[in-house]
């Protein structure tokens, strides 16, 4: 009895050594992913995101590699954006790694979850419009019974063309990828889609799947972006499946990849893709692409690829502008009623969060996340507060001297008469228009804004802001002149 108690107490001892040995593994490996991974992002993106990271077990069945945040959202952001990436450096570093699982740290207690389709706080979902990272496919057992690509699974729900918020920045790319999903052969393929991060191309590769399907309920779409793509193909090749991989990738009628600029420098994966689009053109197959760049500044990419890419159209998603963003907001706040959220709420988030749609609508997701969890209202004083790291982000400091000119330049007037006495009307309505944008666009008080007007009284700046804003509502003229000056300023 006590032999086989020591001998049970030293394998005991044996196997905690084996696990402590497999932690301190794990944990050089993933200080070199993080370290690669704060290269790559930058250090703010690292220091929120990837350095609260814990690395949690390694299961030896399954292949799968726990990861641990300490939160519910920090987890949903993470898994939403960087779960590719994340997946793909693992499978480098460790070829055993088949899964990673992103989770809050089961030693965490978590806040209730709310649904911002029922009002609430949003647990990792795309918004309309907001462009995010991470296509995923998801992977299950076709008729054959063979391991394939099912996609409409991996296709989010609420990223569809009725909820893509169109204005004049998108509505090339809008119509293109309608046209792409239509019943009748498009007149054009592969579609390329470009847009900085986060204005809208992931939403109409969603669309477009989506779309295609309603119309042809029994076809075969495979979505994914172009570091799952890397991910499956390495896979392949490492298992001897490349003839099967091949069979799969060219048997769907329509091909969806973001990201394409992530399959920069892989060669066999380059032309494998290249020999894939070929055989799916030649079918007359769809094919779509999405990248944050126009394909000849891809770099690295292999010309007979690169001319493929070209070849169908590129239609480009410009930065939203303010109108546009005002609409994409005013679209969500249905999902939020009975809540209130004020105009001038609204106007606020539109004007200072510029940099993209993603973080626009993260933005009212937040402000009302906070507010229903607190119970206070939707102001302008508790955006301002909540808000602070993300429009000090996207804040660019206008100066009156830069509107000044702007609209010197637009009405064709010297720069000398923003300060000038005259009073005819070419002169003062022009001035009247640039102390307003100055109220509007600056933090500047009405006598600041006076002083930098030829010393003027705080009460002419009132009466200027208040007449060009009656002035909008009814000249379409002038409001015209306005949002013009508006689209410059803020650019």
């Amino acid at each position: 009895m006590v032999k086989k108690t020591v001998a049970e107490a030293r394998r005991r001892t044996s196997e905690d050594l084996m696990e402590d040995l497999e932690a301190v593994n794990l944990a050089a490996d993933w200080s070199d992913i993080s370290q690669g991974l704060r290269k790559d992002l930058g250090h703010q993106l690292h220091s929120q995101w990837i350095k609260p990271i814990q690395v949690g077990g390694f299961c030896e069945e399954t292949g799968t590699l726990d990861l641990y945040l300490p939160t519910e959202f920090s987890a949903n952001w993470v898994q939403d954006r960087f779960a590719d990436r994340l997946s793909l450096a693992w499978k480098i570093a460790r070829s055993n790694v088949r899964h990673v699982r992103i989770s809050v740290h089961p030693g965490r207690r978590q806040l209730p979850e709310l649904n911002l389709a029922e009002g609430g706080l949003s647990s990792g979902r795309r918004a309309a419009n907001d462009g995010g990272h991470g296509g995923v496919i998801a992977i299950a057992n076709d008729h054959m019974g063979n391991a394939g690509f099912v996609s409409s699974v991996g296709l989010d729900p609420s990223l569809t063309f009725a909820a893509f918020v169109t204005g004049e920045a998108n509505v090339l790319a809008c119509n293109a990828a309608q046209r792409m999903s239509a019943s009748e052969q498009p007149q054009f393929s592969p579609l390329y889609l470009k847009a900085a991060t986060g204005q809208g191309k992931t939403h109409l590769l969603h669309a477009i799947g989506h779309s295609y399907l309603n119309a042809h309920p029994r076809a075969r779409i495979f979505y994914c972006s172009a570091e799952r793509f890397m991910v499956e193909f390495v896979q392949a090749l490492k298992q001897n499946q490349m003839i099967e991989f091949k069979a799969r990738l060219r048997s769907f009628d329509l091909l969806l990849v973001d990201d394409i600029q992530f399959i920069i420098g892989k060669a066999s994966a380059q032309e494998e893709l290249l020999y894939t689009i070929d055989a799916l053109l030649a079918e007359g197959k769809r094919l779509v692409f999405a990248a944050d760049r126009a394909p000849q500044a891809l770099d690295g990419v292999e010309p007979r690829l690169l001319s493929r890419l070209s070849m169908g159209l590129v239609a480009d998603i410009q930065a939203a502008d303010i109108e546009l963003r005002r609409s994409i907001l005013e679209s969500k706040l249905t999902r939020f009623a009975p809540l209130e959220v004020p105009d001038d709420v609204i106007d606020f988030l539109a004007r200072t969060i510029t940099r993209n749609i993603r973080e626009l609508v993260g933005g009212l997701n937040k402000l009302i996340a906070y507010a229903q969890l607190t119970g206070q209202e939707v102001s302008l004083q508790l955006a301002e507060e909540q808000l602070t790291d993300i429009l000090s982000a996207n804040r660019r400091r206008i100066t009156i001297d830069e509107i000044q000119r702007t609209v010197c330049q637009f009405y064709r007037i010297d720069r000398s008469e923003m300060s000038s006495k005259r009073r005819a009307r070419a002169v003062v309505r022009p001035r009247q228009v640039a102390m307003y944008l100055s109220k509007v666009l600056t933090p500047r008080s009405y006598p600041e804004i006076g002083r930098k007007f030829g010393g003027r009284d705080h009460s002419t700046v009132i009466h200027a802001v208040r007449l060009i804003e009656d002035l909008r509502t009814r000249d379409a003229d002038m409001d015209g002149d306005v949002r013009s000056l508006l689209r410059q300023l803020e650019s």
